[in-house]
């Protein structure tokens, strides 16, 4: 017998996948317990139609990242702090501090996503590359100036 997954099941395949399990696994095991239903074609078109939702719905997403990364690249995000001698800070600037002003600005940005191999510690022009979705990134601008 045919079977979707409704749910993730050990050995036998992720949500949304057909496989043929035996009449009785099904009957008694899967379909009782909300883990699959019969794979009807019905319920196959219906599964297709909602991998396509799905994929289109991703497909906006990534859009979406794309369009707000090349408005990121365009703009110029400064950060004042306090600095001593020969342009060095007192303390450092993190990705906290990169994502607050980058609020600031106007977008909504993870400090998790921000790609900084270490904290900036003095003063001048940096590029910070940022992951906003998946594949997309976006390289930032920042310019540390004293306050």
């Amino acid at each position: 017998m045919k079977v979707i997954l409704k749910k993730d099941v050990k050995k036998l395949g992720k949500k949304g996948d057909v496989v043929s399990v035996s009449d009785g696994y099904a009957r008694n095991y899967l379909i009782p317990r909300g883990l699959a239903e019969e794979a009807t074609r019905g319920n196959i078109t219906q599964l297709k139609e909602k991998e396509k939702i799905k994929e289109k719905k991703h497909q906006q997403k990534i859009e979406e990242a794309r369009d707000m990364a090349s408005k990121l690249e365009k703009e110029k995000f400064v950060i004042k702090v306090k600095s001593g001698e020969n342009g060095r800070l007192f303390g450092s600037v993190t990705t906290k501090d990169i994502a607050e002003t980058v609020k600031k600005a106007g977008y909504k940005i993870d400090k998790r996503k921000i790609d900084l191999d270490d904290n900036i510690k003095a003063l001048g022009t940096y590029r910070v590359p940022v992951k906003i979705f998946e594949d997309v990134v976006a390289t930032l601008k920042i310019q540390v100036v004293e306050a």
